[in-house]
């Protein structure tokens, strides 16, 4: 009897070695060969606060592990599931699970690249965030008219528009809409106390560079005129000449840059319509980059008091309304 009870429990003991032995077979082998997702390349994102069950979960459905469990696993043994950094993650060769780990704890994230064109306005730069999945165009609307906000910025009455500084960012997946916005703003203060000896050479608070920049902005795109347009506009100013700058009273009317001017629009009397009110309109009318910014405070000299489109994306620039209204009749009728 004695003898049975040994010879079974010797089985048994061969048959639990040898069920470790394939465990530990199966998982150094799992450890070591690369997997690849049917789907490459594959973006796996890793929202901030995610547990790392959830961050596994997002690999697996995503085809880049095949063994959760193993993976959570191996992960709490080296500490690994307490490094994942949050962001997003481009898998587009065949990686072990190691792999992937370091992958996750290394600074290469995936971030969702942003480039914010000069000229536009707080609103369709709204529209933008939206479109790349940033957030919802609503959130960015609180945050943008957000009191608390403004005040810290030392933004004035008119809000933020002028202020959303044109760059290219890098933002990670989940980013919160208060830091994005904080970013741009953050870019905008820095490029501005750079300019701040310009602009206390010409005589301007920062308000009037960023309306006057905004203004230039929407008037040209061209590289070599920025100057020259914001000299025109000082030398109207100086001279108490209307700026008659079509872009603010498109600014004015709806913001819709598509839509004809009309003699009606050029008569309304909204305060940014300057065919009616002297100066600078009340606010900035988009957001202007460094170029504008600094052609505003370091204007080209010259004698021009009037430019017109070419349709080219360039202007004719004229000394007398005589020689404006001809490069008109030429260039616009």
């Amino acid at each position: 009897m004695l003898r049975r009870l040994f010879q079974l429990l010797l089985v048994l003991l061969l048959l639990a070695g040898g069920t470790l032995c394939y465990a530990a077979w199966y998982f150094h082998g799992w450890l070591e060969r690369p997997v690849r997702a049917e789907k490459v390349p594959v973006v796996v994102v890793v929202p901030q606060g995610a547990t790392f069950r959830q961050v596994v979960d997002r690999l697996a459905a995503a085809g880049v592990v095949t063994e959760p469990l193993l993976m959570r696993g191996w992960a709490r043994y080296t500490a690994a599931d307490r490094a994942v950094r949050s962001g997003e993650f481009l898998f587009d060769a065949a990686l072990t699970p190691p792999q992937v780990l370091e992958k996750l704890r290394g600074s290469e994230s995936f971030a969702r690249r942003v480039t914010i064109p000069e000229g536009l306005s707080a609103r369709q730069i709204r529209e933008l965030f939206e479109a790349v999945g940033l957030g919802g165009r609503d959130v960015y609307e609180c945050v943008m008219g957000d009191p608390a906000l403004l005040a810290e910025y030392a933004l004035p009455s008119t809000g933020i528009e002028g202020y959303l500084f044109p760059d290219t960012y890098d933002f990670e997946p989940g980013t919160p809409p208060r830091l994005v916005v904080r970013r741009m703003l953050d870019r905008f203060r820095r490029v501005s106390t750079q300019l701040f000896a310009k602009r206390a050479a010409a005589g301007m608070s920062e308000a009037e560079m960023v309306i006057l920049a905004s203004v230039v902005e929407k008037e040209t795109g061209a590289d070599g005129e920025r100057g020259r347009v914001a000299g025109v506009f000082h030398n109207r100013m100086r001279k108490g000449m209307l700026l008659q700058t079509d872009p603010t009273v498109i600014y004015g009317r709806d913001g819709e840059w598509r839509k004809p001017i009309t003699r009606s629009d050029l008569k309304n009397p909204h305060p940014y319509n300057t065919y009616v009110h002297a100066g600078l309109p009340p606010g900035p009318i988009a957001n202007p980059g460094r170029a504008a910014l600094d052609a505003a405070v370091d204007p080209q000299n010259t004698d021009a008091l009037f430019f017109v489109s070419r349709n080219d994306g360039t202007h004719v620039f004229s000394r007398t309304l005589g020689e404006h209204n001809r490069a008109v009749r030429k260039y616009q009728r």
